[in-house]
């Protein structure tokens, strides 16, 4: 490695210059790697609360279906249901988060009155209301909680990366910069110490050649 580093003022130059951009781009990326963990553990705790509230509400859903089916059967429900309209679709857009595009998913999956529910008043009940909005708030939720479980697997996946290129830095580059670094600075005093020792020879073989 020695061999292959110049040991000039210029290269020292351009090593220190190296160095305080390495400092530089370390500095960072930690910061960067904070904001991302500070993040994860916000959408993390949200993701928690989120994951409670589906079971709860999916509890509340399912427990309204059997007092919708006990009330008008079950294949009059399922005839209902097939009356209904297609799911509702989503629409996916993401925002930035240290340059990580986290989603944001967005959708009709709102509480819907009965005529855009696509079922009619005859034949149907407040059981079949109570039904379908519990299982409109169940899809809210998911939807919610998709959004957040995906932008979790971007951000720990973007927080290693971060990781890794910090303690490359941290561990290699900067490390190795600063030996190379030690290594010309050494090499510098060590040929300006051979210069004085030859010049000063120099010199007083000049004086003894005219004594």
């Amino acid at each position: 490695m020695a061999d292959d580093i110049k040991t000039t003022r210029l290269e020292l130059i351009e090593t220190r210059s190296k160095i305080k951009l390495a400092e530089k781009g370390h500095n960072l990326l930690k910061q960067k790697r904070d904001v991302l963990v500070l993040e994860f553990f916000k959408i993390m705790k949200e993701a928690q609360d989120l994951r409670s509230s589906l079971n709860d509400q999916i509890s509340k859903a399912f427990s309204s279906l059997a007092m919708a089916q006990a009330y008008h059967g079950i294949i009059e429900v399922e005839n209902i249901s097939m009356s209904t309209k297609k799911a509702p679709g989503v629409l996916v857009e993401s925002k930035n988060v240290m340059g990580v595009q986290i989603p944001n998913i967005t959708g009709e999956y709102v509480a819907k009155t009965i005529q855009e529910r696509g079922y009619s008043l005859q034949g149907s009940s407040a059981k079949i209301d109570e039904a379908s909005s519990s299982f409109e708030k169940s899809l809210e939720v998911i939807i919610k909680l998709a959004e957040t479980e995906n932008a979790l697997k971007k951000l720990i996946k973007e927080i290693e990366k971060t990781k890794r290129r910090v303690n490359a830095l941290d561990y290699v580059m900067i490390p190795n910069l600063k030996s190379t670094e030690k290594y010309i600075v050494l090499r510098l005093e060590e040929m300006e110490r051979e210069q004085f020792i030859s010049l000063k020879t120099i010199k007083a073989k000049l004086e003894q050649e005219h004594t």
